[in-house]
């Protein structure tokens, strides 16, 4: 389908990033939904929101121009659209019309793999079509096994009811909480040994994938696209120093994700609140790097991750950038433990990386007693699973353990 991407830079709505990136990452999104042909794209600058048309009339009547002689099927708004602007502009252009929320939806629509990942996903989309019930259906047609935003008609269509659609939402956070529950086992079951997590975390497109790829010799899929990965990919990886961890590589994040997929994704980022250690990936090639890590703590922080647990900043693509930059990004990061330089594709310092993770893996730790009766037999089989039991003495009420342990195992064993 032939697809025009419009971005729109609002005055009043002035954002961290440049409208050109805005607009740049707006055209990658659209490439990354198979069969979508973007033909054009721009800027569009505005003093206010419009709420009838978005745009002001001599605007939406110069874009119908140049759309028509694109001859373009499709409208991409890089912003959010309410229902009575998108129906107002589909019959202005006589085009169907997707903001940036519905495509996002329809790229982790095509994405996933997992049932977990096709649920939610699923559940993402109902809530946000719930709140369109305004408008003709027919843009809503199912596709592809995505959701049809950008289908064509003949194909089932979603009901246009709420009750319908709350019915359906009913049906699969049963299935949901089931996929949910099993994950939550394989969990515990990872927790019984004693390998800290280490994930993956950073925008989208950073070279997570690479990376992951790199360290664990896996064959994750690496494409240089957005959201290339959905659904969380784990592995045991034995560090340099012999010690074991297991490697977690998770979805991109992006600025203005929707806020039915950061609900409906938790779960599956779940790998990132329970981890030992986050490694930060950034595009440090990237014109707006500073701002895409901004972006990345912002979505860190609204996910609850815990700010005690340690973060290594990964600076990759060191590949792309030029000798002069180069040389400055080495001093930086030889200046900050927390910052190591890479390049995930060559392999240039991964080494030094590794060792970075052996050594923050390596908390100090500190000697406790710890008094458990006989009903706490969990805590105790946990204890001996984490490896931290230095001596043991049963009691006529339970158990007199000594243990030796960091205080994030502390936190972890007072929380069970």
């Amino acid at each position: 389908m032939r697809a025009y991407v419009v971005h729109p830079d609002i005055k009043s709505q002035r954002s961290r990033r440049l409208p050109e990136h805005g607009l740049a990452e707006a055209v990658s999104l659209a490439a990354a939904l198979p069969g979508m042909e973007v033909v054009g794209a721009e800027v569009v600058r505005l003093p206010k929101l419009l709420p009838g048309l978005l745009f002001g009339t001599g605007k939406v009547a110069e874009l119908k121009a140049r759309m028509a002689a694109l001859d373009v099927g499709l409208v991409l708004v890089d912003g959010p659209v309410s229902p009575v602007q998108q129906r107002n502009l589909e019959e202005e252009w006589g085009v169907k019309l997707l903001d940036r929320t519905g495509l996002i939806l329809e790229i982790f629509a095509d994405r996933a793999r997992t049932r977990e990942g096709v649920l939610q996903v699923e559940l993402a989309a109902l809530s946000y079509q719930r709140t369109r019930l305004v408008r003709a259906w027919t843009h809503l047609e199912r596709q592809r096994g995505g959701f049809g935003f950008v289908g064509g008609p003949g194909e089932t269509q979603l009901e246009a009811d709420r009750r319908a659609i709350d019915d359906q939402v009913i049906r699969l956070k049963r299935q949901l909480a089931k996929v949910v529950k099993t994950r939550e086992l394989h969990r515990a079951s990872r927790k019984k040994v004693p390998f800290p997590i280490v994930a993956l975390v950073g925008y989208t497109n950073a070279g997570k994938s690479t990376l992951f790829n790199r360290i664990t010799g896996a064959d994750v899929l690496v494409k240089d696209m957005l959201f290339a990965t959905l659904d969380p990919t784990m592995r045991g990886v034995a560090l340099p120093s012999g010690r074991k961890i297991i490697l977690s590589d998770t979805v991109g994040f992006i600025s203005d994700l929707p806020t039915q997929l950061v609900a409906a994704f938790r779960a599956t980022l779940e790998e990132v609140l329970s981890a030992d250690l986050i490694l930060h990936v950034r595009d440090i090639a990237h014109p707006e790097t500073a701002e895409q890590a901004a972006d990345v703590a912002d979505i860190l922080a609204s996910l609850g991750v815990n700010k005690a647990t340690p973060m290594i900043e990964v600076w990759n693509k060191l590949d792309l950038v030029d000798p002069v930059t180069r040389e400055a990004l080495m001093v930086q990061s030889e200046a900050r433990p927390d910052v190591i330089a890479v390049s995930a594709l060559t392999g240039e310092g991964i080494d030094r990386l590794l060792d970075g993770v052996s050594t923050t893996l390596q908390e100090e730790k500190s000697e406790r007693e710890v008094i458990l009766s006989f009903a706490e037999g969990r805590k105790q089989a946990w204890l001996h699973a984490q490896g931290v039991v230095e001596d043991e003495q049963q009691t006529d009420e339970g158990w007199k353990i000594i243990v030796r342990w960091t205080s994030r195992q502390e936190k972890r064993f007072r929380d069970l």
